[in-house]
């Protein structure tokens, strides 16, 4: 009886997770504007649609985690200065306080963790287990903003004193759940000392990625709108370059516990093809 449940169970896991995964990503590009500063190359917008990188092909590549993050130009799009992108879900991104951390849905870059340790020049391999200080590289110094809408018609922004810069924590770990979000109370200095062990065991499951709520959306007064959904996103540049992966919709928790059950089972099955 044990096996037979066991079986049910992991079909039935088989069958509902590609619907969850399948819809909890961009799947259209309705615009793209690089910029001015953008990284030459780097212009495809459709790489930004589905999930996020898991491994860097080639011989410089591999798993993609904080101090190997993805950096080719089949992974990630840039933009510059005034640079914008307007991505379409499969799946609408829903306003829901009982999401993790009031997040509704994470942005992935290809900001990484800087290592700390000494590099030997002869084995060119880092000295002891790679560690980090907390610093960043590849992020955006500057600014940014994200807006969204329902219809495509009309737009609203999430509050700029809210919303943190896209393409900066937290540096994709890509053996974990893109579905989950980190605590965002998290900073810097939280990593500092942390090994690939450590900063997985901060980000709780999650694969990292950058974090932003519905509940930020405000209209052109910035007055809250009480957006219950949207099916856009736009990110906007406003200075610096920042680097886009990918975007994931957080499930609500009402069939969180199973999507994300069945999503981690995904991913275990992706991992090992």
């Amino acid at each position: 009886m044990k096996k037979q449940l066991f079986v049910s169970l992991a079909l039935a896991g088989v069958l509902f997770v590609p619907v969850i995964t399948r819809a909890q990503f961009a799947n259209g590009v309705i615009s793209y504007n690089s910029g001015t500063g953008f990284v030459a190359g780097f212009t495809n917008p459709a790489t930004a649609l589905g999930a996020p990188s898991q491994v860097t092909p080639g011989d410089f590549g591999g798993p993609v985690d904080p101090f190997n993050p993805p950096f080719l130009s089949s992974q990630v799009v840039s933009l510059g200065a005034g640079g914008s992108l307007t991505l379409q879900l499969d799946r609408p991104i829903q306003n829901n306080p009982s999401n993790p951390f009031g997040i509704d849905f994470i942005l992935f870059g290809n900001t990484g963790f800087q290592i700390t340790n000494d590099f030997d020049l002869d084995t060119f391999t880092f000295v002891g287990t790679p560690a980090t200080d907390g610093s960043l590289f590849g992020n955006n110094t500057g600014s940014t903003r994200v807006e969204v809408s329902a219809d495509g018609i009309n737009w609203f922004t999430l509050n700029p004193a809210l919303a943190p810069t896209v393409d900066g924590l937290f540096p994709t770990v890509g053996s974990g759940n893109p579905l989950i979000p980190v605590d965002p109370a998290l900073n810097s200095d939280n990593f500092s000392g942390q090994t690939l062990a450590g900063i997985e065991s901060r980000y709780g499951g999650s694969a990292g990625g950058t974090g932003f709520s519905l509940a930020w959306a405000q209209d052109n007064f910035g007055n809250s709108t009480n957006l219950a959904f949207a099916d856009f996103v736009r990110i906007d540049v406003i200075s610096g370059t920042s680097e886009i992966d990918a975007i994931s919709v957080v499930p609500e928790p009402a069939t969180g516990a199973l999507a994300l059950a069945g999503a981690g089972f995904f991913w275990i099955q992706r991992r090992k093809r």
